[in-house]
């Protein structure tokens, strides 16, 4: 979105990652290593089960996120190399950095945001429940990630990327009550009955 703005005198490119070889390299990397270093340090609840085990693959996830920023993708052509001091003989691993980090993403959503409703008789299923979300959020980055290599339209890879990663910000974000779980949205998302905001309650 920032290549929008003139101030920062970059064109739009063909995936997020050849943001490296632009004027907004500085953001592309320093988010990339907060959000990598907001993984790694995030504590979750462990499971036996390595694939909802939630604080053993947020730190691979944040891991994966210093690969992704630090070793490059194979640069466009007329790219600008300045500040740029890793060997390009290891694109290979920037796109298994990159795909571990979105597979990691897919089955945050999946298997382990689902772990952890409480079960109501009182109140039915909603098609909008927090377990639906997750699924149909994890698939969709699942489906993302597996067309990317096909190239079906220009800007295809920063498109599917760009969606990869609103997808999972909305399954975090419904995840961590975002909108708050009071009323309406805490039965149909969360199938509570809850007179306030429960966030809130545990922050106070």
């Amino acid at each position: 979105m920032l290549s929008l703005f003139k101030f920062f005198d970059t064109e739009i490119q063909e995936s997020i990652s050849h943001y490296y070889f632009t004027n907004l390299r500085e953001i592309f990397t320093s988010t990339l290593c907060a959000v990598a270093f907001f993984l790694i340090c995030y504590k979750g609840n462990g499971n036996k089960s390595i694939w909802k085990n939630d604080n053993l693959l947020t730190n691979i996830a944040g891991f994966m996120a210093l690969g992704v920023a630090f070793i490059p993708t194979s640069p466009l052509e007329g790219a600008c190399m300045k500040c740029t001091f890793i060997n390009f003989g290891l694109e290979w691993l920037h796109y298994v950095f990159a795909a571990v980090l979105f597979l990691i993403f897919s089955v945050l959503s999946i298997n382990v945001f689902t772990i952890g409703q409480q079960p109501n008789r009182n109140i039915p299923v909603s098609i909008f429940n927090e377990n639906h979300i997750y699924r149909f959020c994890g698939y969709s980055i699942l489906l993302f990630i597996v067309l990317i290599p096909f190239s079906l339209f220009k800007y295809s890879t920063l498109v599917f990327e760009a969606l990869s990663l609103f997808m999972f910000g909305i399954s975090w974000l419904v995840k961590g009550r975002a909108l708050g779980d009071q009323g309406i949205i805490g039965e149909k998302l969360y199938r509570e009955h809850n007179t306030c905001n429960t966030v809130e309650m545990i922050e106070e």
